[in-house]
């Protein structure tokens, strides 16, 4: 079975799940079926399970990113500490599917792999130093070993080697938590006194991407993977802007309207093309 892992070097993250729901979609539309597996990190669970949408499964019990990869993926998901474990047992409950993704598994060597993506965001490989001198998982010439760089919101490639790809994330459209078919954009919110609140790898990163829109906030930056609760958020104003991730974990834990925003990678060249061509071979003419 085909694994294509998906990882970085930097601690934290550097845009891997979006990429990762990227290429999931992108392969459903070449025609190919494939399942994600995933750690599952802040879970309080153990052991190897499947992500259930809307059937008791929370970011509490299988991890947020791997919640939000099944929500949008259509793809099925399995949480593991033991990538290689949870993979069989994807594919155990799911025998159709023909090719397995890993979100973050450059470094979980007991899962082998036929293609390895590392990406790569604008905080390059800061001072190149490996934990806990530095944010590094491994050395930086790791990055000459993967089959794709995908930089995702830079243009300089920290090392060379590797073919590189573009990635940028946009979004501009809102979502209300409590009512997601209720959508507004930032002219709705223009005039509010709004708060920004991030738990991810790069809360700038958000925030920037607020600001792109034109909209003027406070902003609160939180660890990744945060789990939240009500004082967390209890702010004095009109409404929260979050990401998808951070909502997940939010809902029922403030009286201020919740304004989600999702994002979409733009990936170029065609990654998915390119992952299939390392699998199966170039097609032919």
């Amino acid at each position: 079975m085909p694994v294509v892992v998906v990882g970085n070097l930097i601690a934290g993250g550097a845009g891997k799940t979006p990429l990762t729901l990227w290429l999931a979609r992108r392969l459903i539309t070449l025609g190919r079926k494939p399942g994600i597996v995933s750690r599952g990190y802040g879970r309080v669970t153990r052991g190897v399970l499947e992500v259930k949408v809307g059937a008791g499964g929370t970011a509490a019990s299988v991890g947020d990113e791997p919640l939000l990869l099944a929500q949008r993926s259509g793809s099925p998901v399995f949480v593991g500490s033991d990538r290689a474990a949870a993979a069989q047992a994807l594919l155990a409950a799911h025998p159709g599917c023909d090719l397995i993704l890993c979100d973050d598994g450059l470094q979980h060597y007991r899962l082998g792999r036929n293609v390895e993506i590392a990406v790569v965001d604008r905080r390059g490989l800061m001072n190149g130093w490996p934990l806990p001198a530095g944010p590094l998982r491994e050395p930086a010439r790791r990055l000459q070993e993967v089959d794709a760089l995908v930089l995702n919101g830079t243009d300089v490639a920290p090392i060379a080697g590797a073919p590189v790809f573009s990635m940028r994330l946009e979004g501009e459209r809102f979502y209300r938590l409590d009512n997601p078919a209720i959508h507004c954009t930032k002219n709705d919110l223009e005039g509010l006194k709004l708060h920004a609140v991030a738990g991810i790898g790069e809360p700038q990163r958000f925030f920037d991407h607020l600001a792109a829109l034109g909209l003027r906030f406070a902003a609160h930056a939180f660890p990744d993977h945060h789990h939240y609760t009500s004082a967390d958020l209890c702010f004095a104003g009109d409404a929260l802007l979050m990401t998808e991730k951070d909502a997940l974990k939010c809902a029922g834990l403030t009286v201020l309207p919740i304004w989600v925003l999702p994002v979409e990678a733009h990936i170029e060249p065609d990654l998915a093309r390119f992952v299939l061509e390392k699998i199966d071979g170039p097609a032919s003419a």
